[in-house]
């Protein structure tokens, strides 16, 4: 299950980059082939008009996309959308500039097109902006095709104005899938959110009958030996015994409860610490072996939530990466972080001393090395622990 979690994760970060890549990819092809033309036939004003506008359009896309990755979901707040109307203003600008170097109403009214679908706009309306986008395109291409311009250049061909007309609804749909993709990743946070609350509603419910129960009983018995230690003290404390016996079997059963319930599976313990460190803003690697429902969880579980504060207490870097492997009849837990400036890295105190002393305890080992920047703990156990 970890190993699925950590490969979703890893895939929704990849859609972003092949999402985004893809779309300045269609978006620098068009602005340079564009600009060939203006090479060959224009004049050299017109060319560095050209340039101009197609870095400046660049810019406004890069940056447009940055606020999209960051932007929520929701229909947010319109303060947050006018944050990116001056980002939309330079690349309307540049369109403009490209399209007046280079004589073209539609290679202007396309990446204006584009920069426009750049931005994440509420609800059912950016359905309705492609469809009156491609209806402008549309009619600016028939200009283009149909009138002659006084220099006697004149839009010829059809594969670069189309790929021109299509850059706004590629750009759309391309971040209409990219919203689709995050909603995906939101809903399965959540749902691992509502499972951890379950479980603990369980949890409270089997405590609460368990205890309820139990100290219901030895209220009873300490009922009954109050009024039974006048006319007979030999049977009060026979059932004072029992109360004593309702204790230490109400102090059984809690430990098993807790037991159970600190019983989750190694891969999901993994997968949990993964998933806090990256909402704790790091770049998380995660590599499990398919077996590892088989390792120690009651041994290393432990020490991964260990490792996992000492990252997040200690390490003050960007990246880290966690591992288990079985490796010459030893399971091998690598849990590595980059450690920036003035922070300590992992183990700096109690807790390398009490992962040491846990994995010591069943014959097991732990290292602890600086390379460079970066700090790695290996901890080592054997791969048949007693219980």
């Amino acid at each position: 299950m970890s190993t699925s979690t950590a490969a979703y994760a890893r895939d929704v970060r990849v859609t972003w980059w092949y999402t985004a890549s893809s779309i300045l990819f269609l978006h620098l092809f068009a602005a340079l082939f564009w600009s060939l033309s203006v090479f060959v036939d224009g004049t050299v004003p017109a060319l560095v008009l050209n340039l101009v506008g197609v870095a400046g359009s660049l810019v406004s896309g890069v940056l447009l996309l940055i606020r999209y990755r960051r932007e929520p979901l929701d229909d947010g707040d319109d303060a947050i959308r006018r944050r990116a109307w001056p980002l939309v203003a330079l690349g309307v600008v540049s369109a403009v500039l490209m399209g007046v170097s280079a004589g073209s109403l539609l290679l202007g009214v396309g990446f204006t097109a584009q920069a426009l679908c750049l931005v994440r706009w509420r609800h059912g309306i950016r359905l309705r902006l492609v469809v009156l986008l491609l209806a402008v395109i549309a009619a600016a291409w028939f200009v283009d095709a149909t009138r002659i311009h006084p220099d006697g250049y004149e839009v010829s061909g059809f594969a670069l104005p189309l790929f021109v007309a299509m850059l706004a609804p590629l750009t759309a749909t391309s971040l209409w899938w990219w919203d689709i993709v995050r909603e995906l990743d939101r809903a399965r946070r959540a749902e691992g959110r509502l499972a951890a609350a379950q479980e603990r509603l369980r949890l409270a419910g089997d405590l609460h009958d368990l205890q309820g129960h139990h100290l219901q009983v030895i209220a009873l018995q300490l009922e009954l030996a109050e009024k039974m230690m006048g006319r007979d003290p030999d049977a009060a404390v026979e059932q004072v015994r029992a109360a004593r016996a309702s204790v230490d079997e109400a102090r059984r059963g809690t430990r098993d409860l807790a037991a159970r319930f600190r019983g989750v599976p190694l891969p999901d313990e993994l997968a949990n610490a993964a998933d806090l460190l990256r909402a704790a803003g790091l770049t998380v690697d995660l590599l499990v072996d398919t077996e590892a429902d088989r390792a120690p969880a009651d041994v290393l579980g432990p020490v991964v939530r260990e490792s996992t504060t000492n990252v997040l207490k200690h390490g003050g870097g960007v990246s880290a990466s966690l591992s288990l492997a079985r490796h010459e009849g030893a399971w091998v837990l690598v849990v590595e972080n980059d450690s920036r400036g003035a922070a300590s890295p992992v183990g700096d105190g109690a807790g390398l001393s009490g992962i040491a002393e846990r994995v010591g305890a069943v014959g097991g080992m732990v290292d602890a090395t600086r390379l460079g920047d970066r700090f790695r703990v290996t901890v080592r156990v054997p791969e048949e622990v007693p219980a």
